[in-house]
């Protein structure tokens, strides 16, 4: 059983060295491959991972030209893995990549047919009532319990992945396959993670409560859309 992480980076580059410095583990392992997926970075990316992944054998890029969202990312990530266990994490250093290695563990007792993700915890009030609200959202309008939708990491089979159809590109994804996790009756497995501070930079959507909005209105849009196709 083999496992690939992929880990989008849009404009990281400071982050990059730390980030790959943490994979470290992980790349000594010859059943996990580290993708970091250059998400259109308009930094020095690129020059930054040319110079570093020589040093990280099991660590390897793949380059989106231009950004076309979060989603997008993951998915040319997921598309280029060799694994045939796949997941994703974030490259800002607030979710810690060797979390896999605690989520590979449920494949291992319990074979490729279920999908793992982690569970935020020790977080702010403000994000706690945020993600709160928006998973009794969710559930209500999907009409399947799902609770915090946009924790890291995913992990799920190369199988489970070649079933979706249409992902969004956006940071829905997380919705999109929490829920049809849900739905394709795959047995989900949560286990408790600790987000901490940013290393360096911004968050891309986090930054106020105007952006939260934005997050929000587009979540919804394709909640709604989801709905749709749930009545064809």
């Amino acid at each position: 059983m083999n496992l690939s992480l992929i880990i989008p980076c849009y404009n990281e580059v400071e982050n990059l060295p730390l980030l790959l410095e943490r994979c470290s583990t992980l790349s000594d392992k010859s059943d996990i491959e580290v993708i970091l997926v250059d998400n259109g970075s308009t930094d020095n990316s690129p020059e930054v991972l040319e110079k570093l992944l020589p040093r990280y054998p099991h660590c390897r890029a793949v380059r989106v030209p231009v950004n076309q969202g979060y989603g997008f990312g993951i998915l040319s990530g997921l598309n280029a893995a060799k694994g045939d266990v796949l997941a994703w994490t974030h490259a800002d250093m607030q979710a810690d990549p060797k979390d896999v290695l605690r989520a590979f563990e449920f494949f291992k007792l319990h074979g490729n047919h279920i999908y793992v993700k982690g569970q935020r915890i020790k977080r702010p009030l403000v994000d706690v009532f945020f993600t709160a609200s928006m998973s009794v959202f969710e559930t209500c309008l999907l009409q399947t319990k799902l609770w915090d939708i946009n924790a890291q990491p995913n992990m799920f089979s190369k199988e489970f992945f070649e079933s979706w159809r249409n992902p969004p590109h956006d940071f829905s994804l997380d919705l999109y396959v929490y829920f049809k996790a849900r739905t394709q009756g795959l047995p989900v497995y949560r286990f408790p993670v600790e987000f901490g501070e940013r290393a360096h930079g911004v968050s891309h959507w986090n930054v106020n409560w105007a952006s939260k909005m934005k997050f929000i209105r587009r979540t919804i849009d394709f909640s709604f859309e989801l709905k749709k196709r749930l009545s064809k």
